[in-house]
């Protein structure tokens, strides 16, 4: 599900300042940022995915868990094909920066379009996602004309990473709910010199979405650091681990290759493998232990697509009663929680058809 809001309604402004080094004031420094994993770690990597492995599952199906042949098989690709440098290459062609908000070191994406009159949006991943799940949509959101869309429909996108997860540090106390993380992206966006933006995000990004609508004006809930001592230390654990809910929540019938690559999986899981924020992104559970598919109440104007895979697929009466100025509700029929990474051209015309209503007349 896609939660967009709008957390300042007031358009006092929404043309961005260049995030370039040097650009904020001292303690708001916007810090260039170059992914590149130390070979000594990938050589480790590819040494740790040689495992004993558990018996084989009792039955033909899903039903107990991640089946065996299948992550034998996603591993043994893992220590063998697979090309951690071409994930670096795709990340380190987009402009990346790290900023320290509220004492923690922000790693963000931020991509300008060449049209004058985009639309700031701060995109938010979800969980086992990262900001990979996203970069597919970024061409058919900043130029849109090149992707069967309309040029005024064009947005600027920044993509942060959520505490914890990925390059973003991680926290050292508790207290890095959704809500303190909404308020780092609220100043996130006005370092950038936006005023005026809107938010999208599903799985977590929905929530943060959500808390920043408000700003105007499973295991990992209860204990993610007994589960971390697992996923920290064996790739195969946390590969198994994030292949299963791949298969849980892609609209794929429970076999993720259908909708996505193996090469896609690796990144993702490899990511989080070689930034240790296993446990760490886990903890926002923790952290957050509410049920998220209560009602919420949300005043600014708010927009819904709901993809037959999602894990909740709310109906308009929910999203009516939850979001009071509901501009867009639609059902497509392809993509499921992982939405802008399996469908991007979809979810990028979804996002473009959502947010049409709030730009400003040029």
């Amino acid at each position: 599900m896609s939660v967009p809001a709008v957390p300042d309604p007031h358009p006092t402004g929404t043309g961005p300042i260049p995030a370039e080094p040097g650009t904020a004031a001292e303690g708001n420094m916007i810090r260039p940022f170059h992914v590149d994993v130390p070979e000594d770690e990938l050589a480790e990597l590819r040494r740790r995915v040689a495992t004993r492995w558990p018996d084989r599952e009792t039955v033909a199906d899903r039903s107990q868990g991640a089946q065996l042949a299948k992550i034998q098989e996603l591993v043994r690709y893992w220590g063998t094909g697979y090309d951690w440098r071409e994930a670096e290459a795709k990340l380190n062609a987009l402009p990346q920066f790290i900023t320290e908000i509220d004492g923690l070191d922000i790693h963000f994406i931020h991509v300008r379009s060449a049209h004058p009159g985009a639309l700031p949006m701060i995109m938010t991943h979800g969980w086992p996602g990262s900001v990979l799940e996203l970069l597919k949509v970024i061409g058919p959101l900043t130029d849109p004309a090149a992707h069967g869309g309309r040029a005024e429909d064009a947005f600027d996108v920044v993509l942060p990473s959520i505490p914890g997860y990925g390059f973003s540090g991680r926290p050292a106390s508790v207290g890095w709910g959704p809500d303190r993380i909404g308020r780092a992206w609220d100043e996130l966006m006005r370092r950038l010199g936006y005023q005026r933006y809107v938010s999208q995000g599903g799985d977590w990004g929905s929530v943060i979405s959500d808390e920043l609508a408000r700003l105007a004006p499973p295991m990992m809930v209860t204990r993610p650091q007994t589960l971390g001592y697992s996923l920290a230390d064996s790739p195969v654990g946390l590969a198994a681990w994030f292949y299963d809910k791949f298969a849980d929540w892609t609209y794929s019938g429970g076999d993720p290759e259908r909708s996505l690559t193996k090469d896609e999986m690796l990144d993702d899981i490899s990511l989080y493998w070689f930034t240790g924020t296993a446990t760490s992104g886990a903890r926002l559970y923790w952290e957050n232990n509410a049920d998220n598919f209560n009602a919420v109440d949300v005043w600014l104007p708010a927009a819904i697509t709901v993809f037959p895979g999602e894990i909740y697929r709310a109906p308009r009466s929910w999203a009516q009663r939850c979001y009071h100025e509901l501009i867009y509700f639609n059902e497509v029929d392809k993509g499921g929680h992982f939405a802008a990474w399996e469908e991007p051209e979809l979810f990028a015309a979804e996002i473009r058809a959502a947010f049409r209503s709030l730009r400003q007349p040029e």
